[in-house]
C-alpha cells in the first residue's frame, strides 16, 4: 500500500483514527500528570470524543466508501452508529468523573480504556469483513474486562472482570470457528463477496448455515440474549456502575451493529432457516428478562435483567431479515430503539450512581424510599426513565417500541409483536415498583449531588420526553442510514 493510499484510507475513517491516536496520547499524558490532577484526563477524553463526533456528523452526507481493500465500509449506517457510540462515550465520562473520586478508584487509564473500547465499537459498525469484526470485538471487549475489575478492593468487581473475561473469550471462540466455516463455505471473509458467491451458486449453503449459527452464538454472548445471557447479571452487579452504564449501551449497540451488518447485508439467503431461530431467541429473551427482573431487590441486578429484555426487543428487528422491504424498516426501527435505550439507560444509571455509597450501599430498592419527597426533581427524572423502559407515552421508549412492533407486524410476525406487548406489560410491574417506592414509602435517601452526574440525569430526561414528541426526524435519519446497508 502506497503512502498516499494509506493517507486516503485514514482520512476516510478519520473519526476512528483521531480517537485511537487521542487514546494513546491520553496514556502518555497520564504517565506524567500528578495524581491530584487526574481529573484533567476526563476533560481531555471528552474533548477527543467531541472532536471525533463533530467529524463524524460532518461526514454523514458523504458517499459510501470502502477503504483498506473493502475490509471496512464508511456509509450512513456506520456513521449513525459512530455518533451513537461517541455520544455514549461522552455520557460515560460524565457519569464516571465524580464517581471514581468518590469511590477512590480514580485512574487516568480509565478514560483511555474507555476510548479504546469505543474505537472497537466504531470499527464494529464499519466492518465489512468477518476477520475485522472479530478484531473489532476484541478491541471492544478487552478494555471492558479491565474496566469491570477496576474497583479491585471489591471482590464483586474482581469477580465481574474475571467472569466477563472468561465468558467473553469463550464466545470469541464460537465467533472464530463460525468465521472459519463461512470461509470454508465461500472462500472469502468479505461480506459483499459472500453475497456474490451465494448469488451465483458457488457457496456451500449447509456449511454457511452452520457458520452463521456459530457467529450468532458468539455475538449473542456480547449482546446478552437468552441463552447466552448468564454473565450479564453478575457482571453488571459487580462492575463499577459507570462501567455497567457504558457497557449496557455501547457493547450492546456494537454487537447489534455487527449482527445487522452480517445477517441483513450478507446472509439474507439463510433467512428460511435463521428466521425461526431469531424468533425463538427474541421471544425467550423478552420473557425471561422481564419475568426474572420481578424477583430482584437490587437495582443493579434489576437493570441487568432489564437490559437482557431490551436485547430481546432489539433482536426482533432481525427476524424478517430475509424480506428486503420489511427488514429496512425494522432495522431502522432498531437503530431508533438503540438511541431511545441509550438516553433512558444512561439517565437511569446516573440516578443509581447518585444514590450509591462507597461500600455498596444505596443499591437496594428500599433505599429509594422517600426520594420523591426529599429530591423531587431526581425522582421525577427516574419516573420518566422507568416509564420509557416500560414503553408508556410520552417517552422515547414508547415510540421505539411502537415503530419496532409496527415493522414486525408488517413482516407478518404478529405473534412475536404480541409477545413483545405482553412482556412490556409484565415489565410495568417492576419498573413502576421503583416509582411506588420513591413516592409512597417513607425514607431518608442520601443523594450525592455531583454536577456532571445531575446534568446527565436531566439532559437524558428532557431528551426522552422531547424527542418522543419530535421523533420523526430521528426515525428519518435512521431510515436514511439503513438504505445504504442494502
Amino acid at each position: 500500500m502506497t503512502l498516499s493510499l494509506l493517507v486516503d484510507n485514514l482520512v476516510t475513517i478519520l473519526p476512528l483514527a483521531v480517537l485511537a491516536v487521542w487514546a494513546c496520547l491520553l496514556l502518555l499524558v497520564d504517565a506524567f500528570l500528578p495524581r491530584q490532577h487526574k481529573g484533567w484526563i476526563a476533560l481531555l477524553a471528552a474533548v477527543g470524543l467531541a472532536l471525533a463526533m463533530g467529524i463524524a456528523v460532518a461526514r454523514f452526507g458523504f458517499p459510501t466508501e470502502a477503504p483498506f481493500g473493502g475490509m471496512v465500509v464508511v456509509d450512513r449506517f456506520s456513521t449513525f452508529l459512530t455518533v451513537l457510540f461517541l455520544g455514549s462515550g461522552l455520557a460515560g465520562v460524565a457519569v464516571a468523573y465524580d464517581y471514581l473520586k468518590r469511590m477512590e478508584i480514580e485512574r487516568g487509564e480509565y478514560y483511555a480504556l474507555l476510548l479504546f473500547s469505543i474505537c472497537g465499537m466504531m470499527l464494529m459498525g464499519m466492518a465489512a469483513d468477518l476477520i475485522v469484526i472479530f478484531l473489532a470485538l476484541e478491541l471492544l471487549s478487552i478494555p471492558l474486562y479491565i474496566l469491570a475489575a477496576m474497583a479491585a478492593h471489591h471482590n464483586e468487581s474482581l469477580e465481574a472482570g474475571l467472569k466477563y473475561f472468561l465468558l467473553g473469550a469463550f464466545s470469541g471462540g464460537f465467533l472464530v470457528y463460525g468465521v472459519a466455516l463461512v470461509f470454508g463455505a465461500t472462500g472469502t471473509t468479505q461480506l459483499f463477496t459472500i453475497v456474490e458467491m451465494v448469488r451465483y451458486g458457488q457457496a456451500n449453503l449447509s456449511l454457511l448455515l452452520i457458520g452463521s449459527a456459530l457467529i450468532m452464538i458468539g455475538l449473542g454472548f456480547k449482546v446478552g440474549v437468552v441463552p447466552f445471557h448468564m454473565w450479564t447479571p453478575d457482571v453488571y452487579h459487580g462492575a463499577p456502575s459507570p462501567v455497567t452504564a457504558f457497557m449496557s449501551v455501547g457493547a450492546k449497540a456494537g454487537g447489534f451493529a455487527a449482527l445487522m451488518r452480517i445477517f441483513v447485508a450478507a446472509f439474507p439467503s439463510l433467512s428460511a432457516d435463521m428466521t425461526t431461530v431469531f424468533w425463538v431467541i427474541s421471544a425467550l429473551t423478552m420473557f425471561l428478562g422481564n419475568v426474572v427482573a420481578i424477583a430482584q431487590s437490587n437495582i443493579k441486578r434489576m437493570l441487568a435483567y432489564s437490559s437482557i429484555a431490551h436485547a430481546g426487543y432489539i433482536l426482533m428487528a432481525l427476524v424478517p431479515f430475509g424480506q428486503a422491504a420489511v427488514s429496512r424498516v425494522s432495522v431502522a426501527s432498531a437503530l431508533f430503539y438503540l438511541v431511545a435505550y441509550a438516553f433512558t439507560s444512561f439517565g437511569a444509571w446516573a440516578v443509581v450512581i447518585s444514590l450509591e455509597k462507597r461500600e455498596g450501599g444505596g443499591l437496594a430498592l428500599d433505599d429509594y424510599a422517600g426520594l420523591g419527597r426529599k429530591h423531587p426533581a431526581l425522582a421525577a427524572a427516574m419516573t420518566v426513565f422507568m416509564l420509557s423502559f416500560t414503553g408508556v407515552p410520552p417517552t422515547l421508549g414508547f415510540m421505539g417500541k411502537f415503530f419496532l412492533f409496527r415493522s414486525i407486524m408488517e413482516g407478518g410476525f404478529v405473534g412475536l409483536a404480541l409477545i413483545g406487548v405482553l412482556t412490556s406489560l409484565i415489565s410495568a410491574y417492576f419498573y413502576l415498583r421503583v416509582v411506588v417506592v420513591m413516592y409512597m414509602r417513607e425514607g431518608e435517601p442520601e443523594v450525592t449531588s455531583e454536577p456532571w452526574l445531575q446534568l446527565t440525569v436531566f439532559v437524558s430526561a428532557i431528551a426522552v420526553v422531547v424527542l418522543s414528541l419530535f421523533s420523526t426526524p430521528l426515525l428519518d435519519w435512521a431510515s436514511r442510514a439503513v438504505l445504504q446497508l442494502f
